[in-house]
């Protein structure tokens, strides 16, 4: 691995016209900073408009630090370095040039920083310690250019919403937006998103438009409370909107923009983890290939039914070695048992090779004791990992949770799955040991009335943040318009090293596709999306781990016929098991095994709703 290299560049001093240039190293993309009255920013893209002219800055105690604020001189650095990363590939690439910028405000001196990479650009705020605690607030905007197009989704259901899509002129003044927020450039000029990186000792972003094709930084205590947070928290609502405080430096998150000529670039961006810190040695001493984090799949009872007895999960063990999955998933119900039933669960468990995952409600780990008591039995136990539920906010005392938890978590050695949660910003990186996380509106919504949009949506927009607990494949009545192909592929689409299922496992094992559904890892070395793919409507990814590679499709609403090119095989013949629609019956699938190579296409048929699978081996 190729370690951050400082360029031997020397500090200069600016121009008078207070206006900084940052390059990528192919000079495709090009991130513009510029002082005066006025601190502002803007990026292009392939020599195009990325991010028009904007308001770049940050209020300090009520001072807005974006006017008046002159910069003083910087410093040029580049970064090369690649990292192994769980996500849509295991090699990340960490190329860019960047700067820091000496700016001053009045009295008050500090640090801008800002990098451009080929897919994209990011900037953040670094402030010296100071003698009193300070309150920091959102400064920044983003204005997309004339003839974008929009997905975003509200905040109601906090980052549990259906995207939309809109052109950028129509997006109603006011209108909340969850970030990520993915945007595609007018005439095929490609595609961006915009969302934060390194989220630490800090409020969450989100984003609110303004009517002028602009979409200004907001905090997590300035968004208003979700639906499933006013449910759960009630009388905390305006607690959670005051702003906080922060003592000693501030250094904000990363404000990102990922930019990508198709959507094979997009899926592929490094950009979110490469501005994210990587894991701390001590708690990593083998960075992701520390010795207790194992990626894999797992089952979990509450989507489809089973038996939630201490017996009950002895029959689900027994069924996750019958899969070959790694981990089963309890909800509350295991805090009924005693602490010896507990650890003989984990026992029977493990001589089957199944680690245990136990649910908490969060708000019962609030404070560090009780932390310390519950990850204390969890180890003592030798529980594998832990999921901790309904944060259901953003503001800065939520997001310090979050991350005490995986820190302490790590010091453990527990895994850590994150719901009622918000998007993820980089932690596949910085704690390896948080493998997924929901922020996503997945099965556990009954209600939702129509899953094929959505899916086809979600690989473009939230995905592009980072692994998502979507817990998918159902083929019973939950599933509603899609087919069962549609539902399997899933698992292969929806990225998330730890791939907990909702279907049944008896559902899974009587499946006629069972073959290939055991052998769908949680864990990818690369994603080729195919360039069929278009945003709500059909997502194809080649998808590889070691030599086999998988081809998983989810059509949308409309019908159609697809001709695949599989030059993304190697060379040589590979024995494929195909799992296609039935297009007769959505709960049933069409089995077929052929030989195939890189010089064939294939055709295939999708149901509205539909999808496909398949699985490519070397041959013999």
């Amino acid at each position: 691995m190729r370690l951050l290299v400082l360029a031997a560049w020397a500090a200069v001093l600016l121009s008078a016209a207070g206006s900084i240039r940052i390059a990528s190293p192919s000079g495709e993309t090009v991130l513009t900073l510029t002082s005066g009255e006025r601190l502002g920013f803007s990026a292009t893209f392939h020599g195009q408009p990325l991010i028009g002219d904007s308001r770049l800055g940050l209020t300090l105690d009520g001072e807005d630090l974006g006017s008046k604020t002159q910069f003083a001189r910087t410093d040029r650095y580049s970064v090369n370095e690649t990292y192994p990363i769980y996500g849509v590939h295991s090699t990340a690439v960490n190329r860019g040039n960047g700067v820091k910028i000496a700016a001053v405000h009045g009295e008050l001196k500090f640090t801008i920083e800002a990098r451009a990479y080929n897919d994209g650009v990011a900037f953040r705020f670094l402030l010296p310690d100071a003698a009193k605690a300070r309150v920091p607030d959102a400064g920044s905007s983003f204005v997309l250019p004339v003839g974008s197009a929009v997905w975003y989704h509200g905040l109601d259901g906090h980052y549990e919403g259906v995207h939309i899509r809109q052109d950028i002129a129509d997006v109603p003044a006011g209108a909340w937006a969850a970030v990520p927020l993915t945007f595609q450039l007018a005439g095929g000029a490609g595609y961006g998103s915009i969302t934060e990186s390194a989220l630490s000792n800090y409020a969450g972003m989100v984003l609110q438009a303004d009517g002028s094709r602009t979409f200004r930084e907001r905090l997590g205590h300035s968004a208003p409370p979700s639906y499933p947070f006013v449910l759960r928290y009630k009388g905390e609502e305006q607690k959670m909107a005051e702003p906080a405080a922060i003592r000693g430096p501030i250094t904000t998150p990363w404000r990102v923009v990922v930019a990508a000529k198709d959507l094979n670039g997009l899926v592929n961006t490094d950009l979110i983890t490469n501005v994210a810190p990587p894991p701390d040695k001590a708690l990593f001493p083998k960075g992701l290939h520390t010795d207790w984090i194992k990626p894999g799949r797992s089952l979990w009872r509450y989507l489809d039914g089973g038996d939630n007895s201490f017996e009950g999960m002895k029959e689900f063990a027994r069924y996750a070695q019958q899969l070959g999955f790694e981990y089963n998933l309890l909800e509350a119900f295991w805090q009924k048992w005693t602490n010896e039933e507990l650890r003989e669960l984990v026992r029977y468990s493990k001589e089957r090779g199944v680690g245990l995952i136990l649910w908490m409600h969060s708000k019962e780990l609030r404070d560090k004791e009780s932390r310390r008591k519950f990850f204390d039995m969890c180890r003592d136990s030798g529980v594998a990992g832990v999921k901790i539920d309904f944060f259901d906010h953003e503001a800065k005392n939520v997001v310090d949770l979050y991350e005490a938890s995986l820190r302490e978590g790590a010091e453990h050695h527990l895994l850590v799955d994150f719901h009622g949660a918000n998007k993820p910003t980089g932690q596949s990186r910085t704690w390896p040991n948080e493998l997924t996380r929901e922020g996503v509106q997945g099965l556990e919504h009954r209600n939702m009335k129509e899953w094929a949009t959505h899916n086809t949506t979600l690989p473009f927009t939230r995905l592009i943040a980072g692994p998502a607990d979507y817990t998918p494949v159902i083929f019973g009545d939950r599933r509603k318009e899609t087919s069962w192909a549609h539902q399997i592929a899933t698992a292969a689409i929806f990225t998330s090293p730890m791939l907990i299922y909702g279907a049944h496992p008896k559902s899974l094992l009587e499946n006629p596709a069972v073959d290939v559904i055991k052998s769908i890892p949680s864990v990818w070395d690369e994603t080729v999306v195919l360039p069929v793919s278009k945003i709500g409507e059909i997502a194809a990814f080649a998808r590889r781990r070691g030599d086999a590679w998988f081809l998983a499709i989810l059509n949308g609403a409309a019908g159609k016929t697809v001709k695949l090119d599989l030059s993304f095989l190697g060379k040589g013949k590979y024995q494929a098991s195909l799992v296609r629609d039935d297009t007769e019956n959505p709960a049933a699938v069409k089995i077929e095994n052929a030989p195939l190579s890189n010089n064939r296409s294939l055709e295939v048929d999708l149901r509205p709703g539909g999808g496909f699978i398949g699985r490519f081996t070397p041959a013999k």
